[in-house]
């Protein structure tokens, strides 16, 4: 489908659509460049928006509510429309234009349905704008105190008390994802994005946080190996430890090294790291 390329402002409406009080002459109007008016009820234009929405195709979405023209006096019932409120909030969002996602979000109602991926769209831009003017990535301290000082509008929030750890159902995908693929590309972001309801860069920051943790889990594993197995040869080393006799089966003498070895072993290889990190509320990504 092709639309005519208007002046809009972003809200889904084209000054002037509908030819109404123009001032122009005949042949202007009938430029070859002119397509008819298309009227557009709120419901179809919410439709398209609900489906270019939900396929993740941002682009497409935004030159729609940019160009699309629409019948005459429709523009305050398509400005009201939930569905397009939403698309528009989105398109501010992943085109960085957070001013307008803010007033977007701070001066309309939505629905507890929209809830979540608004807020979560709320918070994810005052962190990348506090992460700006820092000049660096923010800890779980720095999220907080963003929280604290740009707590979420009643406007998309029902007044409950939020946890910001993901759902049982979330972290159960995620987990998934991770052990078939560690390193998602973003074409699996964006489809994780869409079963869990984050946004791509949530869903990034959960797997870039996984494999830290991960890896802070075995070196923490390798040290404690490592301790163990100094404290058992320095034990063996003291004076009057008792000796190990050759009647002693081989097995009992040389468990002190046999057991250390083997589960340094282990560690190195990573056989047992991810049940070191099976507790993963995630929090603040």
């Amino acid at each position: 489908m092709v639309f005519s390329g208007g002046s809009g402002s972003g809200s889904g409406c084209s000054p002037g659509a509908g030819g109404g009080g123009s001032s122009r002459a005949p042949h202007e109007e009938l430029s070859m460049f002119q397509l008819p008016t298309l009227n557009f009820s709120p419901e179809q234009v919410a439709s398209v928006c609900e489906t270019l929405e939900e396929t993740g195709d941002i682009e497409r979405l935004g030159r729609f509510l940019w160009s699309l023209p629409v019948a005459p006096g429709a523009c305050e019932a398509i400005n009201k429309h939930e569905s397009i409120l939403r698309a528009r909030a989105v398109v501010a969002f992943h085109t960085g234009n957070f001013r307008d996602l803010y007033h977007i979000l701070e001066n309309h109602k939505f629905t507890k349905e929209s809830h979540g991926k608004l807020q979560a769209m709320w918070l994810e831009a005052h962190y990348q704008e506090a992460e700006k003017l820092r000049g660096r990535p923010l800890g779980p301290v720095d999220k907080y105190r963003v929280r604290k000082k740009f707590p979420l509008p009643r406007t998309i929030w029902d007044g409950e008390q939020k946890t910001h750890c993901f759902k049982e159902r979330t972290r159960s995908l995620l987990r998934e994802w991770y052990l078939q693929d560690p390193y998602p590309n973003p074409s699996k972001k964006r489809e994780l994005a869409q079963a869990t309801g984050l946004t791509p860069t949530q869903v990034g920051n959960w797997f870039k946080n996984r494999r830290q943790r991960d890896r802070a889990a075995a070196a923490k594993n390798r040290l404690q190996h490592q301790a163990i197995g100094q404290s058992g040869m320095r034990s063996l080393a003291e004076p009057g430890c008792p000796t190990h006799s050759s009647a002693e089966s081989p097995s009992t003498a040389a468990s002190p090294t046999t057991s250390v070895s083997s589960l340094t072993e282990r560690a190195e290889t990573g056989t047992s790291i991810l049940s070191v990190t099976s507790s993963d509320s995630e929090c603040d990504v």
